[in-house]
């Protein structure tokens, strides 16, 4: 045997001879040589015929008989027959999972997705726009485990149901669940319930259906053009403003209406006017004086009034005060006053922050836990309300009689109205869903199961419980009375009118449960529960005084979550599921702060909305973005096609981003906090500046990266804090927690832990520089 034969070793991991190397065969006849390594010891083996095999015997090899093999086919026919069994149902939460899990019994398995399972790549555009816009998507990480988990669910199931929401991103969930865990389609069926309950489950899955491609097509579409729009306009933003912007249909447009609006507040020019009233009363009679009632002056020789000072107020002071005043007419009536619909998501959203000051992303956080299952008395999960994102008002027959029946046992006959009030949704296509937000059950009543939810549940299905029933209910009647006035200084001169209205509650109807907030910004009826004494045509009235008053026109009011809400809603800009997260984005992104309740736009919000209407002046045109949303509605019902829609928006979109990218200039934002960098400001001249990080506000060195110097960024309300304010000057600090609700904590954390949702009340703050002078005033004052 040659002496160089070599084999490969394992242990020195390369090529060695073989020592000791002998001839041999293995079991089934093939040649081979046997030996050990030359530098180790380690047994080597190589195959291949040498000179040595010649005078080693060949072994006699006995064929074995080879096994029959089976079909690929049938193999798979007879192990899906043998493994496939029970039945597989897949919803978004844990929480949902329980709940319907309860209803269906042990022959299901119900699992959760938990949110989306597939998405388009984050670090890239992910849509190929000269190929029919074809989107790029993938499992995240994050989701990877869970997929590979309804993967395995699916291989054994023999029926699988995909139970995701009743909306269009709860339809494209399905349709991604099923390409993410590769199910066979024959096997999936989709079904839909808009309540959580017994009856609204068992019925769903006796007609399950197929995916709807139209719903699936009109949220890839919306998916894909938030994209195309976000992506690349964020981009351009971070290179030419600062990094952690962000852009897109329907924030932008929400940026521009409260940039616009406080700039019609900065622009507006207060104008005096002035009214005139008269406080009137009843001459007495036996001696007994009735209440007296204040009447304006409304025309003068028939001519409305409209006085700009006190110049042309007073000429008619002194004539008023010698006149007689006469009554000209009295007109008696009733007013119905009809219950407001049932809720939508928009107006929940509005109502719960006008009544209790709830965000729009807390309330459905809220009624997503109120939808998905609270567990009661008999231990059983069930759903409190039906579907919260919906832009419909309709409500189903059952749910109806069943308040119907509920109004008369608890109010009598006359609130109940003769027949079921139907309510005429805002939305042009109300496609969300199929119903309003209601309670899943009128008969369980909020305080029979206030012990069972937290303080903000209880708030919110209350509040949902009420409007539901009161909108099955009859109208409030309110008696009416209107009387016109004549005054003058004789009975053939009586150049001036005086009108005074009032009305009266006649019968409670719906307020006997529930009465929908005032807006703040509306004018209050200053008519309601006005009583008037009874007065007759031509019964003279005594003057008890004249009451001119200046007054100032006022600017429109900054807006408030729940009109922004209202105002995009009306606009047709957004969905149902769209309000919340647009709220929370334009103030996480600095673009608006909340003062009180009132959104203000910041200098970066006008920064930004001014360089997106000069270079994007469809995205930012209102008109414009509500027709994308009408184009998205066709497509949800098959009416449009996806790809010729994107195509149609993307083309000219195309050509103002080039022209944006050769044209935006350089507006680099930078805030100087006004100190020196502690690490390099002596030897370098490095000054302290606001930057932006993944969690938003930090200081930072302007010398970045030479100087890597950072601290937390603190946003001071320059309110001591109650805890350590007098000794130590602790000021409070504004916080955010890890699900970005804001809270107020003492600046000299960890040394004071003082922590409080609200500020203190007004009466009770000190402000910090008030204890900082009166610190300093004792410092200066002498001993003794």
């Amino acid at each position: 045997m040659a002496d160089k034969l070599q084999a490969y070793c394992i242990k020195c991991k390369t090529k060695r001879d073989i020592l000791d190397a002998q001839a041999v065969y293995t079991k089934t006849g093939n040649p081979g040589t046997r030996g050990s390594c030359a530098e180790c010891g380690t047994t080597l083996f190589r195959m291949g015929e040498t000179e040595a095999h010649a005078h080693v015997p060949k072994p006699e090899v006995i064929e074995q008989p080879k096994r029959k093999k089976k079909s690929q086919a049938s193999s798979k026919k007879k192990s899906a027959k043998r493994k496939r069994n029970g039945k597989l149902v897949i919803v978004e939460s844990p929480a949902k999972a329980r709940s319907v899990g309860g209803f269906l019994g042990k022959d299901y398995t119900v699992m959760a997705s938990k949110g989306h399972v597939r998405d388009l790549l984050v670090t890239q555009l992910s849509v190929d726009v000269e190929n029919g816009f074809e989107p790029k998507y993938r499992v995240p990480n994050d989701k990877r485990e869970t997929v590979k988990a309804l993967q395995q669910a699916a291989k054994t199931a023999s029926e699988i149901y995909l139970a995701t929401d009743p909306d269009r991103e709860g339809e494209a969930i399905a349709w991604h669940l099923i390409a993410a865990a590769n199910m066979d389609e024959e096997r999936v069926q989709r079904v839909v319930f808009h309540e959580i309950t017994r009856s609204a489950i068992e019925q769903a899955f006796e007609h399950p259906r197929e995916i709807d491609m139209n719903l699936v097509n009109a949220q890839q579409a919306r998916r894909i053009l938030d994209r195309l729009v976000g992506y690349n306009i964020t981009q351009l933003l971070w290179d030419r403003v600062r990094n952690r912007l962000s852009a897109g249909r329907v924030q932008s447009i929400a940026v521009r209406l409260v940039v616009d609006r406080e700039r019609e507040i900065e622009a507006f020019i207060p104008e005096e006017y002035w009214t005139l009233d008269a406080e009137l009363q009843k001459q007495p009679e036996n001696g007994n004086h009735a209440r007296s009632f204040i009447a304006r002056l409304a025309k003068i020789n028939g001519e409305d009034v409209a006085f700009g000072s006190e110049g042309d107020v007073k000429p008619h002071l002194e004539v008023l005060e010698k006149s007689q005043y006469v009554v000209q007419e009295v007109k008696h009536g009733t007013r119905q006053r009809r219950p407001s619909a049932p809720f939508t998501t928009s107006t929940l959203q509005q109502e719960a922050s006008r009544k209790y000051g709830f965000s729009a992303q807390r309330t459905m956080r809220i009624a997503q836990q109120l939808y998905e299952g609270i567990t009661i008395e008999d231990g059983s999960t069930v759903g409190l309300i039906t579907y919260m994102r919906t832009d419909s008002t309709n409500v189903s027959e059952q749910a109806q009689q069943e308040a119907r029946h509920y109004i008369n046992e608890r109010f009598g006959q006359d609130y109940v109205p003769n027949k079921p009030p139907k309510y005429k949704t805002k939305a042009k296509t109300a496609q969300e869903a199929h119903e309003a937000i209601r309670p899943t059950s009128v008969l369980r009543q909020p305080d029979a199961i206030k012990s069972l939810l937290t303080r903000d549940q209880f708030k919110l299905y209350k509040l949902i419980w009420e409007r539901f029933v009161a909108s099955q209910m009859a109208n409030a009647i309110y008696k009416t009375i209107r009387v016109a006035i004549e005054a003058g200084l004789s009975e053939d001169n009586r150049p001036y009118l005086f009108r005074v209205a009032g009305s009266t509650l006649q019968f409670l109807g719906f307020l006997a449960i529930y009465e929908e907030t005032r807006d703040e910004d509306l004018a209050s009826d200053d008519d309601e529960g006005r009583i008037l004494p009874d007065l007759s045509v031509g019964e003279i009235l005594d003057l008890r005084r004249l009451l001119p008053e200046q007054h100032f026109t006022q600017p429109p009011p900054r807006y408030t979550e729940a009109s922004l809400v209202r105002t995009l809603e009306e606009y047709g800009i957004g969905r149902p599921s769209t309000y919340a997260p647009t709220l929370a984005v334009i103030q996480d992104r600095d673009y608006v702060t909340k003062e009180g309740k009132r959104l203000i736009s910041t200098d970066t919000g006008k920064l930004v909305n001014d360089l997106l209407v000069k270079f994007f002046p469809d995205i930012l045109d209102y008109q414009f973005t509500a027709n994308m949303e009408d184009q998205l509605d066709e497509i949800a019902i098959g009416k449009l096609e996806w790809r010729p829609m994107l195509e149609q928006f993307y083309r000219p979109f195309e050509k103002q981003l080039q022209h944006a990218r050769e044209h935006m200039p350089q507006s680099r934002q930078v805030e100087y906090v006004g100190r020196d960098c502690p690490q390099c400001g002596e030897s370098d001249g490095g000054q302290l500046i606001i930057r932006y990080g993944k969690w938003g506000k930090f200081i930072g060195c302007s010398r970045y990266p030479d100087c890597k110097y950072t601290e937390p960024y603190l946003e001071l309300t320059g309110i001591a804090c109650p805890q350590c304010g007098q000794e130590h000057a602790g000021e409070l600090v504004q916080r955010r927690t890890r699900k970005g609700q804001t809270f107020y904590g003492c600046s000299r954390y960890p040394d004071c832990d003082y922590s409080a949702w609200k500020l203190p009340p007004e009466s009770e703050r000190i402000m910090i520089e008030d204890i900082r002078s009166e610190k300093a005033a004792e410092q200066e004052r002498p001993a003794g």
